[in-house]
């Protein structure tokens, strides 16, 4: 019941150590030192090479150590085996925090305060208005959605959410399909993405749909992404922010990482640039939830969470 950590861009070291503690008696390899590939019975993995877990004849999960899947499923000679996503109160947590401030940072107007601010301006503009008046919406009811649209509900934002297939929120109005997702950003000042990356959501966001958000709200429209990067079409929103059809925009994830210097989006003061780091997959909590994962499933449990690889997620 070894386990094998197939990372690529980030340390080993602190998921082994971790892994280790919570996991005591088991050998964790990296591919770097895999001997013994009939042994491992699970893998984890973050962009791992394509490949990389073919012939590990023993191999009964997979388990991503980040958000999504999208970098599993990339790899065209994946293993038939369970994927498992991870779902941690932790990343959760931290996800919602960086979506209700970019919300906040539109909603307040902060970046028009930044710019005052550098230029020694003190204007008092039109009234703030209040939450209740500005529409957010959410692309994406998963658990990172969801958690993300509640808290900004208790904050006083008037949201709905959007997800593909049906799906109830109590509380809370809801759209799914091609025209729930036109009625939704019909009511969205400020849009909030959280969805995963599919064949239907890669660049997604782009002019279309830029054009049939309102101009009739308080604030906004204004964009805000922390799903994937793929699912944007950069050089759209760059052309939107400049004709005004977007007044902002927040990214945290982009079309290449790290964002290329040369990218027009770097030097745009309505622009909240973050190096992809919304949620982190912190070793710690990650690791925790995986060995408590095996640790169920080894009792006879069935593995929860798992990915659909015909959705993609």
């Amino acid at each position: 019941m070894n386990l094998l950590l197939a990372i690529s861009g980030w340390d080993p070291a602190p998921w082994k150590a971790k892994l280790s503690a919570l996991l005591p008696g088991r050998r964790i390899d990296t591919l770097e030192t895999l001997e013994d590939r009939a042994g491992v019975a699970y893998a984890l993995t973050w962009r791992h090479p394509e490949g990389a877990l073919q012939g590990l004849p023993g191999l009964k999960a997979i388990f991503s150590l980040g958000a999504g899947v999208d970098h599993v499923f990339a790899d065209r000679r994946l293993p038939d085996a369970p994927v498992v996503r991870v779902v941690d109160a932790d990343l959760t947590q931290r996800m919602s925090e960086w979506v209700v401030m970019q919300v906040l940072l539109h909603h307040r107007q902060f970046r028009r305060y930044d710019r005052q601010q550098r230029a020694k301006i003190w204007s008092e503009d039109e009234a703030q208005p209040a939450a209740r008046e500005v529409r957010v919406g959410v692309l994406g009811l998963g658990v990172l959605g969801r958690d993300a649209a509640a808290k900004l509900k208790a904050l006083g934002f008037d949201v709905a959410g959007w997800s593909r297939s049906p799906k109830a929120v109590a509380g809370m109005a809801t759209y799914h399909g091609g025209d729930g997702l036109d009625a939704l950003l019909a009511r969205s000042d400020i849009l909030v993405s959280l969805l995963p990356l599919t064949a239907q959501t890669r660049g997604l966001l782009n002019a279309e749909l830029f054009a049939k958000l309102p101009r009739d709200g308080r604030v906004g429209p204004a964009l805000v992404n922390a799903g994937r990067g793929g699912s944007q079409v950069e050089a759209d929103i760059a052309a939107a922010l400049a004709a005004g059809v977007l007044k902002g925009a927040s990214l945290d994830v982009f079309e290449a990482e790290p964002l290329p210097a040369n990218s027009p989006l770097w030097g745009r003061d309505d622009v909240f640039i973050s190096p992809h780091n919304a949620a982190i997959s912190a070793p710690e909590a990650v690791t925790r939830f995986i060995a408590g994962e095996i640790a169920a499933f080894e009792r006879g449990a069935p593995l929860r969470h798992l990915a659909e690889r015909q959705r993609g997620y």
